[in-house]
């Protein structure tokens, strides 16, 4: 058996010779491609060394090639297709390769805030520099960054592990970067002195845990890594958020060096991410730097502040930041009258020079969400709740003054009239019930948020984790993919005894229910009626007694063999209009209830973003009568 990086160190040092030698390799015998690899790699700095220490290579070489021609098929190309296996490197068990990389969506987004898109357009001979490749992520965002540009950057980079070094070479060569554009040294330091300062640098520091990191040896580090800056060179940082965005003690020595990047005009967008970004250390905290050394007759003294760190890291999210960067940039690096960004702040750096220890976190909500038809309606929206709640006051009040008091009348059973006892697999029995079972709704077929056309009831709502309505389906999709489904009818008991049991009377009716839930249906044409608020209320007072234990899969009994009392018919019609008069009056409550949280939720809001301002209430004159 390979060795899992022994297996990826092969593969995709087969896919960079396919790339190099544009023909199959399957067709080679094994000896035949080790020759044509030391013809390519010469010097072997990329591929010869993977392909000629390779365990069992008469026998697993020849499979090998195979495999990368056809991941290369698959993926049309032999550069698709190794990026595809570095994806899979998790999968593949090489966690080495894959702990210190962000996710994909940041590398790119790192690699498009450096701007060497738009630099490699107008200045021949960029270098594009990665401190800290790894296993070259940035690099190869940063290469495909500028995949449509006529002429490629020189890439310039340094790791003083040499596997990984010469991963990095097999990456970038297969994205069609030749040898000689290209300069990925076994160390720690770049060949500034060969090739002078990059244009642009990308870096994701390594990981350190919190209880050895330093937020001073952090911004030391970026301190350092500003001597590589030339006049209108970029940096795009990805670092801890403790130390790049988050508040640190006042006037210490991090606290200043954080200051001073803002005093030298150095830092120009600071972006705090959320947990995640490092896959591998789910709950560490990322923010990314935007360094630019301005010329100082070009100096602002502004900078673009953005938290992300409640935000989903999705496409339209990291575009807009983008976008709104770029716009940042275009300005010269000042706040554009015409665009208001989207996710993020332009504030003075002033107000974060004075505030000793302040985060490096946008304070307000931009100017330009006060006129959001969200901020607008607030106030409408306020007033509609507040009249609605004094008509569910009169309401409820109408309600209680014209109902008796609710009286259950409960007494002690007499000794001599024993209950008679049932369960629902003798009211089935019987016909006095009809079972129906639930379908089996595909998860991408059920609608939130209010769309849809029809409510799907599943275990989630009737077992109350969630109101009632949660869930719909669109009806073409009901009409054509479920052809075979029913709908519910008033009085229907829909029931579950998964994940917990739960028993909910549908009144309306004309809704879906979702396996593993199911339909009791009363019938109406039985000697004895089953009264549907009564079964339901019983089935659930019986299923406390026998509820799943902890590691158990299933509940000690099933629906069917919960004994339930059969009450004779005046008892149930008298406990069926106890249940009725409570739920009159439970939904009244819960009305009013949820009015109060609109109403206390609209408000709140206003206040946060600061776009609402409570006033004192108008004197209200006294009557002439009074």
């Amino acid at each position: 058996m390979i060795p899992a990086r022994t297996l990826v160190d092969t593969v995709t040092a087969l896919l960079c010779l396919r790339q190099l030698l544009d023909e199959p390799l399957s067709d080679l015998p094994w000896q035949a491609i080790l020759d044509r690899a030391a013809e390519t790699d010469f010097d072997d700095t990329f591929l010869r060394k993977e392909l000629r220490e390779l365990p069992d290579a008469e026998r697993q070489g020849p499979l090998l090639a195979v495999l990368a021609d056809q991941l290369t098929e698959a993926a049309y190309t032999p550069a698709e297709a190794l990026e595809r296996v570095m994806n899979a490197r998790r999968r593949l068990g090489c966690d080495d390769l894959a702990a210190e990389e962000p996710i994909p969506p940041v590398s790119r987004t790192m690699a498009r805030l450096t701007g060497l898109a738009r630099l490699n357009e107008l200045e021949e001979g960029a270098t594009a520099a990665v401190l800290h490749p790894r296993s070259g992520d940035l690099l190869v965002a940063l290469r495909e960054s500028v995949s449509d540009a006529e002429d490629s950057p020189f890439f310039l980079s340094a790791d003083p592990m040499p596997d990984l070094a010469r991963l990095a070479r097999r990456r970038l060569m297969a994205q069609g970067v030749q040898e000689f554009e290209m300069d990925v040294a076994d160390g720690e330091e770049l060949a500034t002195e060969d090739w002078g300062n990059p244009h642009v640098i990308a870096c994701c520091l390594p990981y350190e845990a919190a209880e050895t990191r330093s937020p001073l040896a952090v911004l030391q580090r970026l301190q350092d890594l500003t001597d590589l800056l030339a006049e209108d060179r970029t940096a795009v940082v990805l670092g801890p958020a403790d130390a790049l965005v988050r508040p640190l003690p006042a006037r210490g020595e991090a606290d200043r060096l954080r200051r001073d990047f803002l005093e030298q005009h150095l830092l120009k967008a600071a972006i705090s991410l959320p947990e995640g970004v490092l896959p591998f250390r789910p709950a560490h905290r990322t923010a990314i730097w935007l360094l630019h050394r301005t010329p100082e007759d070009k100096r602002t003294g502004q900078v673009l502040l953005a938290d992300l760190s409640s935000r989903n890291l999705a496409p339209q999210t990291l575009d807009a930041l983008a976008e709104d960067i770029d716009i940042f940039r275009d300005a010269g690096w000042r706040a554009d009258s015409r665009h208001e960004p989207r996710n993020a702040a332009v504030v003075r750096a002033t107000a974060l020079t004075s505030a000793p220890g302040a985060a490096f976190t946008p304070q307000h909500r931009p100017h330009a969400d006060r006129y959001t038809r969200t901020v607008v309606e607030r106030p409408a929206r306020i007033s509609e709740t507040e009249l609605r709640l004094q008509q569910l006051i009169g309401a409820t009040r109408s309600a209680l003054d014209h109902a008796p008091t609710i009286r259950a009348n409960a007494v002690l059973r007499p000794d001599d009239q024993p209950a008679r006892r049932t369960t629902v697999a003798r009211l089935l029995k019987e016909r006095r019930l009809r079972r129906l079972p639930g379908h089996r709704i595909a998860a991408e077929h059920l609608l939130t948020g209010g769309a849809g056309h029809y409510t799907v009831l599943t275990p989630v709502e009737i077992t109350g984790g969630a109101p009632v309505g949660s869930h719909r389906i669109d009806r073409a999709v009901l009409l054509n993919t479920y052809e075979h489904a029913y709908f519910t009818e008033p009085g229907d008991i829909v029931v579950t005894a998964t994940p917990s049991f739960g028993a909910y009377v549908d009144d309306e009716g004309l809704s879906v229910v979702a396996f593993p839930a199911r339909v009791l249906r009363a019938r109406s044409d039985a000697e004895y009626l089953v009264r549907p608020r009564v079964l339901a209320a019983l089935l659930r007072s019986a299923a406390t007694e026998h509820r799943r234990v902890r590691g158990a899969v299933r509940s000690a009994r099933r629906i069917e063999d919960l004994l339930i009392p059969d009450l004779p018919s005046d008892e149930a019609e008298r406990y069926d209009a106890l249940l009725a008069d409570i739920a009159r009056r439970t939904a009244l409550l819960r009305q009013h209830a949820a009015a109060l949280d609109d109403l206390t939720a609209l408000t709140a809001a206003g206040l946060v973003d600061g776009t609402l301002t409570l006033t004192e209430p108008p004197l209200v004159r006294p009557s002439s009568d009074s």
